[in-house]
């Protein structure tokens, strides 16, 4: 059951149709004010930036824009990313920008994403060399037949020393032995649940199976051996269990509270959980879409979590 919401999810997230009706309603545009932080990148960064200074939240800016297929959007997409990177640097702000690969040329020619990556951290690089901060190019992951490639871009790009991330889903199986990897090399994760569907065979189906998952992932990324490498945990969730459960692991494990590690959540989805782990002295950083193309945005959220579903229906009727 799980599989088929997400690939129906998938699909209508695919749907220019379906988008085009969205984006233009009256309601969707109720929709975007609440999960979008702005439809350009001035908007973005001012969300940013009072996020910062009202609630101590960072944030990850996100230009939606995802699985494009031709050249001039995919140019599009790269400018505004090192827009925004720039605009962070000017701001004194974390310089700290999401990129999903498909965005940004893996569709075209992987060859093609690859460079553009480099562009874009090369700009995070040259934005942040003023001030400090947690600057970073955090490569989203998307579905299971470009996790081998995201990785090893982000191998390279790490190799080049420029600032990258990497995100790792908790309901593929293979994630164990990727994220073993990464700690052994000292990188920063980012773990979720994962929004993508995929069979049994190389995934788990249950939502009793990822989280269980995930409590395994984490007790990786908070172990003593990845605190000796320099490994940075991310934990994105709004499953409150699971961030008590991280949480506990940092403490036992002698991990420095509001530094060495952070939670991420959604712009916009259980606010009040955000607002709170901030005010207990934890590093929040919320992940921070900005743009007019925000459709398949909403509904990978949906895919991730049917609860969410349920909040994006309500402001489609308020709307």
């Amino acid at each position: 059951m799980r599989r088929l919401w997400q690939m129906t999810m998938i699909k209508l997230a695919r749907s220019q149709r379906v988008k085009a009706w969205a984006q233009s309603s009256r309601a969707g545009t109720a929709l975007a004010t609440r999960y979008v932080a702005g439809s350009n990148v001035v908007e973005g960064v001012a969300c940013a930036t009072q996020l910062l200074r009202n609630k101590q939240i960072r944030a990850s800016l996100f230009y939606l824009g995802e699985y494009v297929d031709t050249p001039e959007l995919v140019a599009q997409n790269v400018a505004a990313k090192i827009a925004v990177a720039t605009a962070l640097g000017d701001a004194g702000l974390d310089v700290h920008v999401s990129v999903d690969p498909t965005q940004i040329g893996h569709q075209l020619n992987p060859a093609i994403a690859r460079q553009n990556a480099f562009r874009i951290a090369e700009a995070i690089a040259l934005a942040s060399r003023s001030h400090a901060g947690s600057h970073m190019l955090m490569l989203d992951m998307e579905d299971q037949g470009v996790t081998d490639a995201t990785l090893a871009l982000h191998n390279d790009i790490r190799a080049a020393g420029l600032p990258v991330a990497v995100t790792l889903q908790a309901y593929l199986k293979r994630s164990a032995n990727d994220m073993n990897s990464l700690i052994s090399s000292g990188a920063t994760v980012r773990l979720v649940k994962g929004a993508f569907a995929a069979g049994a065979d190389v995934a788990y189906t249950t939502r009793r199976e990822v989280k269980s998952n995930s409590r395994n992932l984490i007790d990786l990324m908070f172990s003593k051996d990845a605190k000796a490498t320099g490994f940075k945990p991310i934990i994105a969730t709004h499953d409150d269990e699971l961030q008590h459960y991280a949480s506990q692991r940092a403490k036992e494990q002698g991990w420095v509270k509001g530094v060495e590690y952070e939670f991420e959540m959604l712009l916009g989805v259980h606010s009040e959980l955000a607002e709170l782990q901030a005010s207990n002295g934890e590093r929040v950083r919320l992940y921070t879409p900005f743009g007019s193309d925000w459709w398949p945005h909403a509904m990978r959220r949906i895919g991730e979590n049917p609860a969410n579903g349920m909040l994006l229906a309500r402001s489609l009727v308020s709307g």
